[in-house]
């Protein structure tokens, strides 16, 4: 999503250690169950399987509920395993940072190796269990999700670039592809332009979180994109994402994929997107672009942002409900 001169790579700084060799802290600290869930990303695995959920009851034919389960808890399983490696490789920025410092490895709660073999371990199983269940191209898109997060957005794309959320957004775009190959073993145009509403998303809803939580990814090296690029032109980027997002999310309704409710839905959240991105470009700011009210149309912007992805894949499957009836 800058220079390579302003990629400050954790590795490079003494105060950090290595993501390839062990975190120096202390395991002394019992694990508990919540903390192997934690582990999951229980809040990045809600939004991956309500839209991998949306994929699957949109696609054309027909898949029985057993294996419709099956193919959801594979989704689920494989986001938690991408987010359990995600979390062994960012241990060391974890610990820097405030709002990661109480995860489990970080806090000692959980050795890295034993977090990487349990992030393994539900990857491969998630991965088999879905070719087994369903067939092997869901599959296929299944391992690709796991492989982008991890290898291209995780160990490439985060400490080098402030692209990282733009380019990595893709990872998070899967599940609506996975859920309709579960059903139909093939990937057509309307799967794709879910993908595509997705990637489009992403990067106003993370830079909008970025805009207050800078301070965190400055302390830890991380160049998202207000660090390397100042908060001015991060809110003029929120806003340019925005408005290439709400046209396109349209196009499932102009190109007859999708009935009116969806339309109308889609056409009234992307409104209510781009008003609330419209007020953080033009949030009181000194000549930095720095908030002068502690960012509260950011704030405002990354939860809209959130209930918007969710009530536009409702309405999509609400639409898809009444024009099979």
């Amino acid at each position: 999503m800058t220079p390579a001169a302003h990629a400050v790579a954790a590795d490079d700084r003494g105060d950090i250690a290595s993501p390839l060799s062990p975190l120096s802290v202390a395991t002394d600290d019992i694990s508990t169950a919540r903390d192997w869930l934690m582990m999951l990303k229980p809040r990045v695995m809600t939004l991956v399987v309500y839209s991998g959920l949306a994929g699957l009851l949109v696609a054309p034919g027909h898949i029985h509920w057993v294996v419709a389960t099956a193919a959801i808890i594979c989704i689920a399983v494989a986001a938690g395993a991408s987010g359990a490696i995600n979390m062994w490789y960012d241990r060391d920025i974890d610990a820097i940072m405030r709002r990661t410092q109480k995860r489990p490895i970080p806090a000692g709660r959980i050795a890295p190796d034993e977090a990487l073999a349990y992030g393994i371990v539900l990857a491969v199983t998630s991965v088999l269990v879905m070719g087994l269940a369903t067939n092997w191209v869901a599959a296929a898109l299944l391992a690709g999700s796991i492989a982008f997060y991890v290898f291209i957005y995780t160990m490439w794309l985060k400490r080098r670039t402030p692209q990282n959320i733009v380019i990595g957004g893709a990872a998070g775009a899967f599940p609506p592809l996975i859920g309709w190959a579960a059903v139909t073993g093939d990937v057509t145009l309307m799967p794709w332009l879910l993908f595509g509403m997705i990637f489009l998303w992403t990067p106003p809803h993370f830079w909008a979180l970025s805009l207050f939580a800078h301070a965190d990814y400055e302390r830890a090296g991380v160049p998202m994109l207000p660090v390397v690029s100042g908060a001015k032109e991060t809110r003029r980027q929120v806003m340019l994402y925005t408005v290439a997002l709400v046209p396109f999310t349209l196009l499932p309704w102009l190109l007859g994929y999708t009935g009116l409710i969806y339309g109308i839905s889609a056409a009234v959240l992307g409104l209510g997107f781009l008003y609330s991105s419209w007020r953080c470009l033009n949030d009181k700011q000194d000549e930095a672009g720095v908030s002068l009210t502690k960012d509260a149309p950011a704030k405002s912007t990354f939860k809209y942002s959130i209930y918007y992805l969710f009530v536009l894949f409702g309405a999509l499957v609400v639409d898809w409900l009444v024009m099979a009836v």
